[in-house]
């Protein structure tokens, strides 16, 4: 009985409530859901929000885009797009298709429908291979596996998409490692970051940039979450930089390299003119050494005729000494010839010599005036290795050093030898002096005999005579004695010399590549200031242009659906790959229990 009761309860509390269904389904089917012919609608823009599922190898499968509609009048609104299916993503109403034209009746304000897409091309071909300890591995064979992984990432443009997207827009690649998992991270071109117990890793392309991005780590159960990908342009305005101090450090840099460029042209010049100076003492001590060879090759024939003079003095002392009474008129006529033929021999000698000493003056002029125009500098080490360490070319600065060394020495040389030079000069005037004043000596005593009366007793001139022979014969040893020596200096001199010719032809050459290689600097410092005497206006170029190659802030959107859309605000590509995941065993489900309904828990409140 209480139960038959309890049953009629439950009943007359359902007939109450049938009424109030029967009303509101009324209510609703009396609410027209379309207008059987609507005006027409009014949209001021449109977002795409293109999603692309990819595998794991970074290959398209499934392409969503989610259109989102600014509706400022209500009405029949009309889209395009190659969708294999649709989605209302705002209200219940129905979205109809024909070809790719789309047709709704949208409410004002924002509506949101889904289209499935399988033709259009993605703007960008992305590529991602797994290597594993070097061998490239399928996403499957990887899944699980330890050691160390090396991930490849790969953009270039599809040739059969809209170019658009790939000049306009750049890329953003992120991957979330888990630090459990990975260790030792490495990505030269991303950048990384913590987040949480995770890595994220981002690489960035830009427009028109077609990229490889290789992340390597050492991994343990390898497992790797989906790579996310978005795309959008860079739109916000880019500010240029503040260059003014940087430019401002290039002007100064600039006018460093003029002045360097100055004092490498000045270098430039001294070495030119030091070059010459070098060449005229190379032409100087070649007319030398010719000068000198010359003296010595001719000193052994002066030393031969003095000797033979010497020797013909000490015959004739030795005859009138040892023969004074036997003497006649006839005699002193020989004798007179005889003097007169070695007066004139020695009046020869003193001319070769005088031609000798002017040739060597001439000679040692133009020695000493070469030398002299070597500059004098001193050059300590300190200041040697400042000039390394200034950043000149250090072949042309050994070069340099080189020479300069080597003209320090031929200096130094030539000023220790500079006296011997000189010596020269004044032992050949002494000698053509003496010889000269021999030979008129002698000449005067062939006058005197010639010119002596028969009357005058012949006894006291010959006794004159002979003594002025002796006195002569005696003082012409010691000079041919001098002479010997001399000439014997003369040919040290000359075989020295010659030595030191070698250094001076040595430092010539050194001279010549020095001035070569002087030149081949300032040539290289004039193209240095030629290329950055302009270098601050240059730089702001370059920025301007990197500025206007990145600042997409004037980019006007295109559809990526179809080329029908107008009114385009924004389009947004956001792609993901598929996690790698290990496969685990699968867990036998127990059987959900079955729900009941209504009238089933109605019918167990009386059973």
């Amino acid at each position: 009985m209480r139960r038959i009761r309890k049953f009629l309860l439950v009943f007359a509390t359902i007939i109450l409530m049938l009424p109030s269904f029967h009303v509101t389904a009324a209510s609703n089917d009396s609410k027209p859901r379309e207008d059987p012919s609507p005006e027409k609608g009014e949209i001021s823009s449109k977002d795409e929000v293109v999603y692309a599922k990819l595998n794991a190898n970074g290959k398209s499968q499934e392409i969503y885009v989610v259109n989102i509609l600014d509706v400022e009048k209500a009405g029949k609104i009309i889209d395009y797009g190659p969708y294999t299916s649709l989605k209302n993503l705002t209200d219940l109403s129905r979205i109809e298709q024909k070809n790719n034209r789309v047709e709704f009746t949208a409410p004002q304000g924002k509506f949101y429908y889904q289209g499935k897409m399988v033709k259009n091309s993605l703007p960008w071909d992305i590529s991602v291979s797994y290597l594993l300890d070097g061998k490239e591995m399928t996403p499957e064979e990887i899944a699980g596996k330890d050691g160390h992984v090396q991930i490849r990432i790969a953009t270039s443009a599809n040739e059969k998409a809209d170019p658009t997207f790939i000049k306009n827009y750049l890329l953003q690649i992120s991957l979330s490692l888990d630090l459990e998992r990975y260790s030792n991270i490495q990505a030269p071109d991303g950048m990384l970051a913590n987040a949480g117990k995770n890595k994220q890793i981002t690489f960035t392309v830009m427009p028109e940039e077609e990229k490889e991005m290789i992340l390597e780590a050492d991994a343990v159960d390898f497992e790797l979450e989906g790579i996310n990908i978005t795309a959008i342009p860079p739109s916000l305005p880019v500010d240029a930089p503040d260059i003014s101090k940087m430019t401002g450090g290039m002007k100064a840099l600039t006018s460093a390299i003029g002045e360097a460029n100055k004092g490498v042209g000045q270098l430039k010049n001294g070495v030119a003119e030091l070059n010459n100076g070098v060449k005229n003492l190379r032409n100087g001590s070649e007319a030398y050494k010719d000068g000198i060879s010359a003296i010595d090759a001719s000193s052994s024939k002066l030393v031969n005729a003095s000797r033979s003079i010497e020797q013909a003095l000490e015959t004739l002392n030795r005859s009138l000494s040892n023969n004074p009474g036997e003497i006649g008129l006839g005699d002193l006529k020989k004798l007179k010839d005889g003097l007169s033929q070695i007066a004139n021999g020695l009046e020869k000698a003193a001319q070769g010599l005088d031609i000798l000493k002017e040739n060597h003056a001439t000679a040692y002029s133009a020695l000493n005036k070469a030398m002299k125009g070597i500059p004098d500098y001193k050059i300590s080490e300190e200041e040697i290795r400042q000039l390394y360490k200034s950043g000149a070319d250090h072949a042309v600065l050994d070069q340099l050093v080189e020479t300069y060394s080597a003209a320090r020495v031929a200096k130094g040389t030539y000023s220790s030898v500079k006296g011997g030079f000189a010596a020269v000069d004044v032992s050949l005037g002494q000698i053509s002096r003496s010889l000269a004043q021999m030979a008129n000596n002698l000449d005067t005593m062939a006058d005197g005999l010639s010119s002596a009366p028969e009357a005058v007793d012949i006894a006291d001139s010959f006794a004159k005579l002979q003594k002025g022979i002796a006195t002569l014969s005696s003082n012409y040893k010691a000079f041919h004695s001098g002479l010997v020596d001399y000439t014997a200096g003369v040919s040290q001199l000359s075989s020295s010399y010659k030595e030191m010719h070698n250094g001076v032809e040595d430092l010539s050459k050194g001279t010549g590549k020095l001035e070569n290689g002087a030149s081949k600097l300032h040539n290289g410092t004039s193209e240095l200031y030629a290329s950055t005497s302009d270098l601050p206006g240059q730089m702001k170029q370059e920025v301007d242009q990197l500025m206007a190659d990145y600042d997409k802030s004037d980019f006007e959107a295109v559809s990526f659906v179809s080329p029908g859309n107008k009114n385009i605000s924004s389009v947004q590509f956001v792609f993901k790959t598929e996690s790698i995941k290990q496969e685990k065993p699968e867990e036998t489900e127990k059987p959900a229990q079955e729900r009941k309904g209504v009238w089933a828990r109605l019918k167990d409140l009386f059973l």
